[in-house]
C-alpha cells in the first residue's frame, strides 16, 4: 500500500508534546509502508498570529527529534489561488452564503431563541444570514459590511446524499452534516478558513492517510462533505488520542513549559522527550497494510 501522511502545525507558536505525538503518529504510519512519504505542511493562514521564527522553530524541533519529512515543507498561504477556486466552485452552485453576523450577534440570537447548541468549535451558527433575501445580501456587501462565507450544510447534504468515512480506530462512520452546522469557509481577513483549505491541500498533496487528534473527529464530517462536493479524493483517517496536562486538559501553545524548546533548554534529550509521549503513542498507533 502506498502511504502519504502529513504533519500540519500552525506557525503561531513553538511545538509542544501534543504536536510531538501527532508528528510521531504521522511519521510512523508512513514508515510502515516501504515507500511511505511523510510531509510537513505549515498551516499559516491565521493572519497576524503567524511569525517567521515559528516556521524555523517547528522545523528545528522536528529535526532535533529525528522526525524528518520528505521534500520541502509546504506553506499553506502559497495555495490561496486554489482555495479561492474551490470557494468559487461552491458559490456557483449556491452552496455558500455571506454571513454578516458578529460573535456577539450570534450569541444574542441564541439567547433570544433560548438555546445554544455547541460543536467542537464553539456555538453552532443559528443560520441567521441564510434567511436573508438576495437584495439584502447585495446591499450589505455593497455598503462594505464585513462578512464571511458559510457552507449551507443542509443544502450540501441534499446534494451529496448519505456519506461515510473510514477511521482506523473508530471504523466506518456515517457523516452527520448537523454536527458543526454552517461552518465558515472563508473570511475577508484570512481568505480561506481551515475547513476548506485543509481538504483542498490534502488532495493537492495526495495525502492518503490523514492522522490527527481525536478532537478533530467531528470536523471530519464537514471535510467529507467538502470532498464530495469538490470531487476530491477521500483519504483514510486516524484520529488518535491526545496528550493531556496534569489537569486533564489538551495542551496549548500558550503554556511554554510544555514547549519542546523549553524541554530541550532544560537538558532533556530527544529520547527523553519522545519517551514523554510513548504511552499515548503506543495506544494511538495502529498497524496498516
Amino acid at each position: 500500500m502506498f502511504v502519504r501522511t502529513r504533519f500540519a502545525p500552525s506557525p503561531t507558536g513553538r511545538l509542544h508534546l501534543g504536536h510531538v505525538l501527532a508528528a510521531r503518529v504521522a511519521h510512523e504510519i508512513a514508515r510502515q509502508s516501504p515507500n511511505g512519504v511523510f510531509l510537513l505542511r505549515h498551516e499559516d493562514i491565521d493572519g497576524p498570529r503567524v511569525r517567521e521564527d515559528f516556521y524555523a522553530g517547528i522545523e528545528e524541533d522536528l529535526k532535533w527529534l529525528d522526525l524528518e519529512w520528505n521534500g520541502p515543507a509546504l506553506r499553506q498561504s502559497s495555495r490561496s489561488l486554489d482555495h479561492e477556486a474551490a470557494l468559487e466552485t461552491l458559490q456557483k452552485v449556491g452552496l455558500v452564503y455571506p454571513c454578516f453576523c458578529t460573535r456577539k450577534e450570534i450569541q444574542d440570537e441564541w439567547i433570544r431563541m433560548g438555546a445554544a447548541p455547541h460543536g467542537n468549535c464553539g456555538q453552532i451558527y443559528p443560520r441567521t444570514c441564510q434567511k436573508l433575501r438576495e437584495t439584502e445580501r447585495s446591499k450589505k456587501i455593497a455598503s462594505g459590511t464585513p462578512f464571511a462565507w458559510r457552507l449551507d450544510s443542509q443544502k450540501a447534504s441534499l446534494i451529496t446524499g448519505p456519506l461515510t468515512f473510514t477511521d482506523l480506530r473508530h471504523g466506518v462512520i456515517s457523516v452527520n452534516p448537523d454536527l458543526l452546522g454552517d461552518v465558515i469557509l472563508a473570511r475577508k481577513d484570512i481568505g480561506s478558513a481551515y475547513h476548506l483549505a485543509v481538504v483542498v491541500d490534502d488532495s493537492y498533496q495526495h495525502v492518503t492517510h490523514v492522522t490527527r487528534g481525536e478532537d478533530l473527529l467531528t470536523s471530519t464530517h464537514i471535510h467529507r462533505i467538502l470532498q464530495a462536493l469538490l470531487g476530491l479524493q477521500e483519504p483514510v483517517y486516524l484520529h488518535h488520542s491526545l496528550v493531556l496536562d496534569e489537569a486533564g486538559e489538551r495542551l496549548a501553545k500558550r503554556n511554554d513549559a510544555n514547549s519542546i524548546q523549553n524541554l530541550r533548554e532544560n537538558g532533556l534529550s530527544p529520547a527523553e522527550v519522545l519517551g514523554m509521549t510513548q504511552p499515548v503513542f503506543e495506544e494511538a498507533i495502529v498497524k496498516i497494510g
